[in-house]
């Protein structure tokens, strides 16, 4: 090849590499649902990172599960008509306003006359916390034990350790007597569950199992996008009756595959009531467009749930790929904006987005006295890094930070006033905000957010204030990571 032949194919390919980068910042500058931040981070990233940028934004730059699966997806979610979108408003104005913004997500309206009970101990000390998880899953279990029609199950992690061992053994007694199991877990988060003896087990006794989301990342078709997709959700509805949701795992909290971090810290409610058809709809929606199995007649089959007469207002709903962009991070900050005396918040993963940290930072500006606890030690470096970035902000808008050292504090919750309650799967950051399939409960209810509340009052006994001098303190190389970590945090 002579000279000029050689400088020409250097220059076609220079001018393909940089046609490449040009196209690829353009899809990211128009993709839909996606935050003004995110778009900046992405340009820089594709720009300032010859090929390795395009092959990043091909691979983490876009949510897309399948056209197919969104088409299904939506229209199991059609078929099976919003239950509790005609329910009775709450009373309170100010909690109205944010049920109504949660209603708009799914058409899930609030629905009165339930029961919701926080699972674990009471008066058990604030030192011990593991103890609630076990009692917790012993509580499920017993649950699956007395089902004499199905046990739908969702869970993001499943191990083959205590807990897990009996759940799956619950499930496959179950099984075996006619109940109607069916098990979904995620594909990524579940994998060694799903490999091993326990994902046999059931199989063998007769349920339906289910790992979502096993076919990403997928290549044909153009349908490249995000490889690390996920279906957090934590949800159990038993015979129509009753649902289990929180931020609780199937695990033991000693959670053997990160043991260094444990104890993990959850939280697990019992429902009973309306609220329940609301969790079976976003466990059948999802069921039901990834097997295809027709079970759109199984909630309207079922009997009345029951209403009591002294029970609470409560609303569920789900979030992921195919609800519109942000409707998370719209519900936390919904709830946010709402308190006038006081806020506390716990969250494992905290790296939220621009308007989700400004209504945490406006909150005690407003006179809120505003709580955020997070755990002492992640098991994220990067989350970590990136939620420490947002501590100078926070604690110079009055925001109380504290960190909690007794293990991985791993409930998502936030309580309002001592009369609204927000809990569920979802953490405070973008994975959450804006990737995962994700499911939150809505109590509005002194009663149950009081114990809600104390369960957060007791990680705040255990917990370390993080004081302002202290972070004014850090060395240079310290800020200069986790801010650097923070800038790329609508990538993570």
């Amino acid at each position: 090849m002579t000279g000029a032949s050689a400088d020409l194919v250097v220059a076609i390919v220079a001018v393909s590499v940089f046609a490449i980068h040009l196209l690829t910042v353009l899809r990211a500058v128009t993709r839909p649902n996606r935050t003004p931040a995110s778009r900046v981070a992405w340009v820089a990233v594709v720009m300032c990172l010859p090929v390795i940028g395009v092959v990043a934004y091909l691979l983490l730059g876009e949510t897309s599960i399948g056209r197919e699966r969104v088409r299904r997806l939506h229209e199991a979610e059609r078929r099976l008509a919003a239950p509790g979108s005609a329910g009775a408003e709450p009373g309170d104005p100010v909690a109205a306003a944010v049920s109504e913004l949660c209603r708009s997500i799914n058409g899930f309206g609030p629905t009165p006359g339930n029961r919701v009970v926080l699972l674990g101990d009471p008066a058990a000390s604030p030192a011990e916390p593991a103890l609630d998880s076990d009692l917790a899953m012993k509580a499920l279990i017993e649950a699956i034990e007395a089902a004499t029609e199905h046990v739908h199950v969702s869970f993001y992690i499943w191990l083959d350790d205590g807990n897990g061992g009996r759940v799956a053994d619950a499930i496959s007694a179950a099984a075996r007597r006619g109940v109607a199991c069916r098990v979904m877990v995620d594909a990524l988060g579940s994998r060694d569950f799903v490999r091993g003896p326990r994902w046999r087990q059931l199989r063998e006794a007769g349920a339906h199992l289910l790992a979502a989301l096993q076919d990403i990342p997928r290549l044909g078709h153009a349908a490249v996008g995000r490889v690390d997709l996920r279906n957090h959700r934590k949800l159990v509805v038993i015979d129509n009756r009753i649902a289990f949701c929180g931020s609780q795992n199937c695990a033991d909290p000693q959670f053997r595959v990160k043991a260094r971090y444990a104890p993990w810290i959850d939280v697990l409610l019992r429902c009973e009531g309306p609220v329940v058809r609301q969790a079976q709809h976003l466990f059948l929606g999802t069921w039901i467009a990834e097997t295809g199995e027709d079970l759109y007649a199984l909630p309207a089959a079922a009997p009345e749930p029951q209403r009591y007469d002294d029970g609470v207002v409560a609303q569920m709903f789900g979030t992921g790929p195919t609800t519109p962009g942000n409707t998370m991070s719209d519900s936390f900050v919904s709830a946010l904006y709402a308190a006038e005396h006081e806020l506390i918040i716990t969250t494992p993963y905290f790296v939220p987005d621009q308007a989700l940290l400004r209504a945490v930072c406006a909150a005690p500006r407003r006179g809120v006295e505003t709580t955020l606890v997070v755990p002492a030690r992640n098991d994220s470096r990067l989350v970590a890094a990136a939620c420490r970035s947002a501590y100078p902000d926070m604690l110079r808008c009055g925001v109380r930070l504290f960190e909690y050292p007794l293990g991985l504090l791993h409930t998502k919750s936030i309580t309002v006033d001592a009369r609204i309650t927000l809990v569920g799967s979802a953490n405070m950051d973008r994975r959450s905000l804006e990737l995962n399939f994700e499911n939150n409960l809505l109590v509005i209810d002194p009663g149950v957010t009081a114990t809600i509340r104390d369960r957060q009052l007791g990680y705040l006994s255990q917990s370390t204030i993080v004081k302002a001098e202290t972070v004014e303190d850090w060395p240079f190389r310290a800020r200069l990571v986790d801010n650097a970590i923070g800038m790329a945090s609508p990538l993570l």
